[in-house]
C-alpha cells in the first residue's frame, strides 16, 4: 500500500528519508489523478526499497507550493531530501518504473 505524506509527517518521511521517495501529488476530485492511483498503490508493493506514497494537495498546499506543483497530478521523486526528477501529469507505469530504477 502507498504511504499516505501529510502535513505532518512529510519532513520526518520524505525530506528526512535514506531511501529514494515517490511522491504522488493528487486530489479526490482528479479525474487524472485517479488514473495514476493503480500505478503508485502497485509499484508500492514492488518496491519496498523504495518508499512510495501520496499527499493530498487540498490538505498540504503549503508543501505543494514549495515544490511548485501547479498541477495535478504530479510525481516528484526525492533523494536526500532533493528533487531529482519531476513528473507532470498522467504517465504510464513504465516511465515511473524507468526513473525510479535510473535514481535508486
Amino acid at each position: 500500500m502507498a504511504f499516505v505524506f501529510t502535513n505532518q509527517n512529510f519532513n520526518e518521511e520524505a525530506v528526512n528519508s535514506d531511501k529514494l521517495v515517490v511522491v504522488d501529488f493528487y486530489a479526490d476530485w482528479c479525474g487524472p489523478c485517479k488514473m495514476m492511483a493503480p500505478i503508485i498503490e502497485a509499484l508500492a508493493e514492488e518496491m519496498p526499497d523504495v518508499k512510495i506514497g501520496k499527499l493530498n494537495v487540498d490538505n498540504a498546499q503549503d508543501i505543494a507550493r514549495t515544490y511548485g506543483v501547479m498541477n495535478i497530478p504530479t510525481v516528484i521523486f526525492l533523494k536526500g531530501g532533493e528533487v531529482v526528477e519531476k513528473i507532470v501529469g498522467v504517465v504510464p507505469r513504465d516511465t515511473l518504473v524507468e526513473k525510479i530504477t535510473s535514481h535508486k
